[in-house]
């Protein structure tokens, strides 16, 4: 039992590898792509901002991943599940190709909802939960795309008007990407370590609160070890690939991408008490788009092949890592014998 156990953590150490791998870009990848900061450094600022974010807020989506989508998820179902993503999301950052991790993550769990309906014949998949996720797929980067664009107009205003110095305008967009890190932490742990919030109280016997934060500072610390080995592919593709950025760009985009990330993981938590899983990597494709067609006032600045690349990859990825995480549980079941 025990042994599953740390199974269950290798595996979630290994999922936040992947996660710091895929989705670093979604925070520096405009204060690269302005010129502000070199790789190495964004990477360095993004860890230290997401373990903030993680510990101080991560609890609140990850209780949602935990329990939302397919309730009381023991030890077999949450090794298939996270087997599933840590391919899908590995493969994809070894191709540099930016998918969503929490579209990963929940196309796993729905996995695993339909193999226990295969194997039992009961339905355990919250639909009402599915469809909110889902629904924050469609608007986050719609949200992005519609706040980046007047913000934008507003930075450049604001240069153009106060003649703001070129160090000054790099100092106001470090702070506007820690706050991105930040809120990328406080979202995407739970993608991580959602799964394994119950098994990692029952095995420690501790609150769930107790766990939670220890299950933020254990994932914030591979997430940041996954960017700073392996996503390096993933930043170009979103810092030079989709649109040129400036400054102005830079800060347009990734305020919108925080604000609109924070927004998702806070307000639903203090209406509702749970944070809403959003996908960060369409919060910033979307801001990043935004910019693009601000400044030239349509698509002619943003890269379409780039953006169908992309939206290939996050169409893919629900039937595939669906798929596998089925194809793992039975296989686990039938090979292993373990019977939770």
């Amino acid at each position: 039992m025990f042994s599953l156990f740390i199974v269950g953590l290798a595996l979630s150490a290994a999922i936040a590898w992947s996660i710091g791998g895929n989705d670093t870009a979604n925070s520096i990848d405009a204060i690269v792509g302005g010129g502000v900061l070199d790789i190495k450094k964004a990477m360095t600022l993004f860890a230290t901002s997401q373990a903030v974010g993680a510990v101080v807020q991560g609890y609140m989506v990850m209780k949602t991943i935990g329990r939302g989508v397919v309730p009381d998820i023991d030890v077999v179902e949450a090794v298939a599940a996270t087997l599933a993503t840590f391919t899908w999301i590995t493969i994809a950052t070894l191709k540099g190709v930016p998918i969503s991790t929490t579209h990963s993550v929940t196309s796993a769990v729905i996995g695993i909802g339909i193999a226990k309906w295969l194997q039992d014949g009961l339905m355990s998949i919250n639909i009402d939960a599915v469809l909110k996720i889902i629904i924050s797929w469609i608007s986050s980067p719609l949200a992005s795309i519609a706040l980046a664009i007047p913000l934008y107009h507003f930075f450049s205003w604001m240069f153009s008007r106060w003649s703001i110095d070129n160090t000054i305008a790099k100092v106001i967009l470090i702070f506007v990407t820690a706050f991105s890190a930040y809120s990328f932490g406080a979202n995407d742990v739970g993608n991580a370590t959602g799964v394994y919030v119950t098994i990692t109280s029952r095995y420690l016997g501790i609150p769930d609160a107790e766990t939670m934060r220890f299950l933020a500072i254990f994932a914030s610390f591979f997430i940041a070890l996954g960017g700073f080995t392996v996503g390096k592919k993933v930043v170009e593709t979103l810092a030079f690939k989709i649109t040129r950025l400036d400054i102005p760009m830079a800060m347009a985009s990734e305020a919108s991408n925080a604000l609109v990330v924070w927004i998702f993981t806070t307000l639903p938590y203090m209406l509702f008490g749970y944070g809403l899983p959003i996908s960060t990597t369409y919060a910033t494709a979307g801001s990043i788009i935004g910019v693009g067609i601000a400044k030239n006032r349509g698509l002619r600045g943003v890269n379409v092949k780039t953006i169908i690349f992309i939206m290939g990859a996050w169409i893919l990825t629900l039937p595939l890592v669906a798929s596998a995480s089925i194809a793992i549980y039975f296989l686990i079941k039938t090979f292993v014998g373990v019977t939770m």
